[in-house]
C-alpha cells in the first residue's frame, strides 16, 4: 500500500490549511517578498507535491540565499513526485556548495542526480513493488537568487511572469517554461529525430498524441519502464510493457533552463502544474492575480479552473466541490499554484536577515514515509 506524502494539519496557519481536499497557504512571507499557495486533490491520493524554501540555497556557511519554489505533478502513483519532494532542493543545496552558488549547471545536476538516485530506488525495489517503474512526475523549479529568475522544466507544468506594462500599467502574462508534451508539434518533431528508425515513437491514440502511444510527457524524473529496458517487462503490467526491447531512454529527465534578470516591473510569478492552465490561459490567470488581493490568490486562481472545468461539464460549482478524490479526477487532475510576488526593493540585494521557510503543498515539512537520501 502507498501512504499520503503528507498527513493535513488544521491547527494554525503555519504549514497552511486544509478544508476538505483542499491544502492553502493564503499569505506567507519569502526573501523577496509574499507568497501564496494552494492545491487541491483529485487524485484517489494527491500526486501532486510541492515546496518553496526560502533562505540559505547551500550547505555552507557563507550560502547564498534566496527563493527556492519547486511544483512536482506526479503521474501513475506517489513515488516519483514525493521522492523529487524530499531529495531535489537537497541535491540543489549540495551542488550549490560545491560550486559556490546558483547556475544552470548547478541546476541541471541537481536534476540528473535526483533521476539516478530515484532510478536506483526502482531498482532496488523492481521485484517487490515492480509498479513503482511507472511511476513518474514532471518538474518545475524557479529559484530567485542574486537579481536573476532561473527557471528549469521537465514536463508539461509551466511559470508565468506577470509584468507591468509602464506605458499602460496593464501587467501582461509571459510564460518563461518550455513544456514537453506530445501535443505540441515540435516535441513530436524533437521526439522522431531522436528515435528516426521507431514509426511509433508518437501515436495518436484516443484522439490525443502520445509517446510510444502510452504518456503524453516526453520529459520527467521517473517512468524508468521508459528509459531502461530492464524494467520494461514482467512483472511489470502488461499494459506498460513494450513489444519490442528499446536501445536508448524513450523519455528524458534533461530539464529546459532558462535564466531571466528580474526588472523592476516584473510583479509576481505562477507556477502551476498543468490542471491549472488546462482551465485558465496565461492572461487569465495573470489578470485574476492583479485584480485580487494577494492573501489568498493562489487559492482564488484554483476556484477559477475548478468553475471552467465544472462549466464544461455543464454542472455547478457547487456540486462539483461535493465530488469525491478518485471520481474528481474525470472532472479535473490534481492542481498546484504557487504564486511569488516579488519585492522590487530586494531583487539586487542580498536578504540577509530573513527567516528562513521551508513549506510542503500539504503543510508536512519532513513526511514520515520519506524518500529522502541526502540531508539538506
Amino acid at each position: 500500500m502507498i501512504k499520503p506524502c503528507w498527513k493535513p494539519s488544521v491547527e494554525g496557519d503555519v504549514n497552511g490549511r486544509v478544508d476538505g481536499l483542499l491544502w492553502r497557504k493564503d499569505l506567507g512571507h519569502h526573501a523577496h517578498g509574499e507568497f501564496s499557495m494552494a492545491v487541491i486533490q483529485a487524485n484517489g491520493l494527491l500526486e501532486d507535491q510541492s515546496q518553496l524554501e526560502s533562505g540559505p540555497l547551500s550547505s555552507s556557511e557563507s550560502s547564498p540565499r534566496g527563493t527556492f519554489v519547486g511544483v512536482y505533478d506526479g503521474h501513475g502513483g506517489t513515488e516519483a513526485s514525493c521522492f523529487v519532494n524530499d531529495n531535489l532542493f537537497g541535491n540543489l543545496k549540495r551542488y550549490a556548495s560545491e560550486h559556490q552558488g546558483i547556475s544552470e549547471n548547478v541546476i541541471r545536476k541537481a536534476f540528473m542526480a535526483t533521476e539516478k538516485d530515484f532510478l536506483s530506488l526502482v531498482k532496488k525495489q523492481w521485484l517487490s513493488k515492480p509498479q513503482i517503474a511507472s511511476a513518474g512526475s514532471c518538474c518545475l523549479v524557479g529559484v530567485i537568487y542574486n537579481g536573476l529568475l532561473y527557471v528549469a522544466n521537465a514536463g508539461d507544468s509551466r511559470a508565468v511572469l506577470g509584468r507591468a506594462e509602464r506605458a499602460t500599467r496593464e501587467v501582461t502574462a509571459i510564460q518563461l517554461s518550455d513544456e514537453h508534451n506530445a501535443c505540441i508539434e515540435s516535441v513530436r518533431e524533437e521526439l522522431q529525430a531522436m528515435h528516426p528508425h521507431d514509426s511509433e515513437i508518437v501515436m495518436l491514440t484516443h484522439r490525443v498524441w502520445r509517446v510510444k502511444g502510452l504518456i503524453q510527457v516526453s520529459r520527467s524524473i521517473g517512468d524508468a519502464y521508459l528509459k531502461r529496458a530492464e524494467f520494461n517487462r514482467e512483472p511489470l503490467l502488461p499494459r506498460f510493457r513494450l513489444p519490442e526491447p528499446f536501445l536508448k531512454p524513450i523519455l528524458s529527465s534533461e530539464p529546459s533552463i532558462s535564466v531571466h534578470k528580474l526588472r523592476p516591473e516584473d510583479q509576481f510569478l505562477i507556477f502551476a502544474s498543468d490542471g491549472l492552465w488546462e482551465h485558465l490561459s496565461n492572461q487569465e490567470a495573470v489578470q485574476i492575480v492583479d485584480n485580487y488581493p494577494r492573501n489568498g490568490v493562489a487559492r482564488r486562481l484554483l476556484k477559477a479552473a475548478l468553475r471552467e472545468a465544472a462549466k464544461k461539464r455543464e454542472m455547478r460549482y457547487s456540486d462539483l466541490k461535493k465530488v469525491d478524490s478518485g471520481v474528481r479526477r474525470h472532472f479535473h487532475d490534481d492542481i498546484t499554484v504557487v504564486v511569488v510576488f516579488i519585492d522590487q526593493h530586494s531583487i539586487n540585494r542580498s536578504p540577509l536577515h530573513t527567516s528562513p521557510i521551508s513549506i510542503r503543498g500539504g503543510g508536512v515539512l519532513a513526511p514520515a514515509n520519506s524518500y529522502r537520501l541526502h540531508s539538506s
